[in-house]
């Protein structure tokens, strides 16, 4: 049985007709499980194949898709779920209840309560419980792009065009996009420190000090160690509440080996850093309302070239957009969810929704999907099981003699070479 409410709304309306009958838009549910399916891959093969993991710092790997894929794929789904226009008050107030519960689910999923593949343990000390993650941006951006379709004039001409028809969305975007490059580069981020045996790391203190000082005094550093980002994140979710295991401590810099930072290392290597924290959120939104947009399309649109041509030109655009701005200087980093990453991979997403849509809903080539059909309609549940490592913690409790003899164990010995 699939999810009453499964992960990014799946609750979608349908918007095309087969012999009289409304049906669903296959094509979003394939996308939705292509992207479970994407988050498992690098989840459990990252460590493998380092290809498809996050890029440390700046770059795009594979695993770099996934996040933006949901919240594309969200901001979809709202257009569909707001075709007819709903009562204002109402939608909000669901709205909100719905993005508190997808907020506090994360942190009871991410937040440090289930621990990793290799525990049979559970529990987390709540000062040290981690805030953000996956589905507590998801949560952001769904709030945000829900509230611009609920409370945003509809356009008042039949044409559907992204630039004309829905302005306002336009305008919301201007504004994020500004908060997030004056925060980004206009904040001065002075000297800070951190104290590792204050709950803020794992690892042990180095040399008899138990006090870090990162040096920067420097203002739009885009740099893993004195960017705005980690500085907000800092003053206002506190140290405690960051992930503790940040991507970058794979850079070159950081010396890791056999999952540890190098003691002769930099001290930033050692801090933790929120890769889903408060400014990158700002950027994530937008990703939820370019999906919007697509989805504006898909619900007011009927004929299949007209839906594809509207969606490649702006495919094409963001991703030219994308690569002008890398080009100029503006680094492909998704830890700060750079406009230039969110363009890119906005235009990812697009492309990866036309070749299904056109494979699955144009074709009718369902069985080629029918297992991803199937992963986007339990998204939800095959989420929290991968999340909270629930499957494979209970694989990992069938054993031979003693604890240590279990197929998980055997596994991550053979392969993992963090």
């Amino acid at each position: 049985m699939a999810d009453p409410r499964p992960l990014l709304l799946n609750d979608s309306e349908p918007t095309q007709l087969h012999n009289g009958r409304p049906t669903r838009i296959a094509s979003l549910d394939v996308f939705r499980g292509l992207s479970v399916f994407l988050m498992i891959v690098v989840d459990y093969g990252g460590s493998i194949f380092p290809i498809i993991a996050h890029a440390p710092w700046n770059g795009i790997h594979l695993a770099d898709f996934v996040m933006p894929f949901f919240l594309f794929i969200a901001g979809i789904s709202l257009a569909l779920v707001y075709k007819r226009r709903p009562q204002r008050t109402q939608a909000t107030c669901k709205a909100l209840a719905r993005a508190v519960k997808l907020f506090v689910l994360g942190i009871v999923l991410q937040g440090g309560y289930f621990h990793g593949i290799t525990s049979l343990t559970f529990g987390v000390d709540v000062e040290r419980i981690r805030l953000l993650g996956i589905l507590q941006r998801i949560s952001i951006g769904y709030i945000v792009a829900a509230l611009c379709e609920i409370w945003l004039p509809p356009p008042r001409w039949k044409e559907i065009n992204f630039l004309k028809s829905y302005y306002w969305h336009w305008f919301v975007v201007v504004i994020l996009l500004a908060l997030y490059s004056g925060l980004l580069y206009g904040l001065y981020v002075p000297d800070w420190q951190f104290d590792i045996s204050a709950s803020t790391s794992s690892l042990p203190p180095i040399g008899g000090g138990d006090v870090y000082t990162v040096n920067c005094s420097v203002r739009g550093d885009l740099g893993p160690a004195c960017n705005s980002a980690g500085m907000i994140d800092r003053y206002i979710l506190g140290l405690g509440h960051l992930y503790r295991k940040p991507v970058y401590r794979n850079l070159r810099e950081c010396n890791m080996s056999k999952g540890q930072v190098s003691d002769s290392s930099p001290s930033w290597c050692h801090a933790p850093f929120d890769p889903e924290g408060i400014l990158s959120s700002i950027t994530a939104a937008v990703s939820c309302i370019i999906g919007l947009q697509y989805g504006h399309v898909l619900a007011h649109l009927q004929d299949h070239k007209e839906r594809q041509y509207n969606w490649i030109c702006f495919s094409l655009s963001s991703l030219a957009l994308g690569l002008f701005l890398a080009s100029t200087g503006i680094p492909i980093n998704k830890a700060l969810y750079t406009v230039s990453y969110m363009l890119l991979t906005s235009a990812g997403s697009g492309l990866t929704f036309i070749a299904l849509y056109y494979l699955v809903d144009v074709h009718g080539h369902r069985r080629l999907t029918a297992v991803l059909e199937w992963m986007g309609k339990h998204s939800l549940s095959i989420f929290v099981l991968v999340s909270s490592n629930l499957a494979v913690i209970a694989i990992h409790g069938f054993y031979w003699n003693k604890p240590e003899n279990n197929i998980i164990n055997w596994i991550v010995t053979r392969f993992d070479r963090t």
